[in-house]
């Protein structure tokens, strides 16, 4: 094999080379890009998803305030009734009851 046959033989590897390079950068460019729209495509969700659940946490304070309510309109209750058998018994004494 003659010096001028071994160096094409050289260019066409190396060209073969750049060529394989060149494609797999190609494919790991694709994948990357995929992956960046998919990671667009969850970040989209979870906003959605965090949009959708925030006033959830409010439904704690929502309780706890209602509980709370619950709670002074059961004290209040009970003292309306005591009141109220209180001016009962107190009529009965002075013979005001009906």
């Amino acid at each position: 094999m003659s010096v001028t046959r071994f160096w094409w033989l050289l260019v066409g590897l190396g060209a073969g080379v750049v060529a394989v390079v060149a494609v797999l950068l190609g494919l790991i460019v694709a994948a990357a890009k995929s992956i960046d729209r998919h990671a667009a495509a969850i970040w989209t969700v979870g906003k959605q998803i965090a949009g959708n659940t925030v006033s959830i946490w409010m439904l704690e304070k929502t309780n706890e305030h209602m509980e709370a309510t619950r709670d002074a309109t059961r004290s209040l209750e009970q003292s309306a009734t005591s009141m109220d058998e209180k001016i009962r018994a107190l009529a009965d004494e002075t013979g005001g009851g009906s």
